[in-house]
């Protein structure tokens, strides 16, 4: 299977979740069994050799592929949620996206200094809830930090959020 026949999986929502958004629903290729598997082995291919220990997902759909590139990669899993989910003491980020304005959490003890972790979520578009992410992860001061996504929509130029110090892939371009 191509990229490209990932890609043509993918559906689009037009004026979802505001008029004027074109939503790119990836819930498609989670349902179909070659695209899923697909993925898997890309993403893993993609971090088998870099010592990923904990794999971060990102509420909600980073919930899908995270704990299945953990599982492969042999590493734990941590959710990133909005406020009110997580049990324990938490940190939280707030930040802008492209038609609102959000809170992420994660637990203060998910990670430490000897974890490289691996942050993921479907869609890079602004890139304001990644970098609100990586912010979050950044003060649990890892070892170091990869940022995934399934997805990066090109002309938003998302990737401009992240320094040098993170290296960003996307397995698509839109």
């Amino acid at each position: 299977m191509s990229k490209e026949t990932l890609i043509k999986s993918i559906r689009e929502i037009p004026d979802f979740p505001i008029p004027g958004i074109l939503f790119y629903d990836v819930t498609t290729l989670f349902k179909d069994p070659w695209c899923l598997q697909e993925l898997s082995n890309i993403m893993f291919d993609m971090y088998k050799d870099k010592g990923i220990t904990k794999v971060v997902g990102i509420e909600s759909r980073g919930f899908i592929m995270g704990p299945i590139l953990a599982t492969r990669l042999n590493a734990g899993f941590v959710p990133i949620r909005k406020p009110g989910k997580l049990p324990a003491e938490t940190l939280e980020e707030s930040y802008d996206k492209e038609y609102g304005k959000d809170t992420i959490q994660i637990h203060k003890d998910a990670i430490d200094e000897n974890d490289i972790i691996l942050l993921h979520d479907d869609l890079l578009a602004t890139g304001g809830t990644m970098k609100a992410a990586c912010a979050l992860v950044k003060n649990l001061k890892p070892k170091k930090v990869y940022v995934n996504f399934i997805v990066e929509l090109k002309d938003l130029n998302g990737i401009s959020m992240f320094g040098d110090d993170v290296e960003v892939e996307s397995v698509l371009s839109l």
